[in-house]
């Protein structure tokens, strides 16, 4: 991934997190407005499993629990970034599962979600070995019928983010790197504005992933 290693990724983005604050990343949001309203279209049960990966300090977890959604994982590289997380939350973070690893690498549990959420994860990966792990992983952690939303700068998107090279994507081919388990069925594009005032390009697809049988 982008020539680092698990250990120099680790050390990238606690660095981020520890020096910057939230208006002083490009990515930041108040709120994940595009993944939300995916969210809200699959009008998924409140018991529903869901992971967001690299969820960092995004504040899509606290919408989550404003909807009534009560199994959740935050999963981040940066300790620092869960924790401010966590701090913003207060007591209503006790019930969220916290992970501090690499999505490529960390041991999740088979058939487990409902709803694996990733928004701007996936794009850092721009090595075929780590591109395969990480769609091996959430093949493995999506139970059959569950969705993955994946959202990554768009082929018309910045080319590098935090000083990392980016890989773009455009719908059809964000799909194809999944279409060994995962179906597209919904596909989008958001047009970021930075805390910057600067624009960034997304493509967003909701894949469902298909049982043993479909995929026989």
């Amino acid at each position: 991934m982008n020539g680092l290693t698990n250990q120099d990724r680790r050390e990238h983005w606690q660095a981020v997190y520890q020096d910057k604050g939230e208006t002083q990343t490009s990515w930041f949001r108040p709120h994940l407005d595009e993944s939300l309203r995916l969210i809200d279209q699959l009008a998924l049960a409140p018991a529903t499993p869901i992971i967001d990966v690299g969820g960092g300090r995004s504040t899509l977890v606290d919408d989550l629990l404003a909807r009534g959604f009560r199994d959740l994982t935050v999963l981040d590289l940066s300790i620092a970034a869960l924790q401010a997380s966590r701090q913003r939350l207060g007591d209503r973070g006790n019930s969220i599962t916290w992970i501090a690893g690499d999505v490529t690498a960390t041991d999740l549990p088979e058939s487990r979600f409902g709803l694996w959420h990733d928004r701007a994860v996936f794009h850092f990966l721009v090595d075929e070995a780590d591109q395969r792990r990480y769609v091996e992983q959430a093949a493995r952690a999506v139970r059959s019928g569950g969705y993955a939303i994946i959202a990554t700068f768009a082929a018309d998107g910045p080319e590098k983010c935090s000083g990392l090279q980016v890989r773009r994507y455009d719908s059809a081919s964000l799909a194809a790197q999944f279409t060994d388990h995962f179906d597209c069925v919904d596909e989008s594009r958001e047009i970021h504005r930075t805390p910057f005032a600067t624009d960034q390009a997304f493509t967003y697809a909701v894949l469902r992933r298909r049982s043993a049988n479909e995929n026989s």
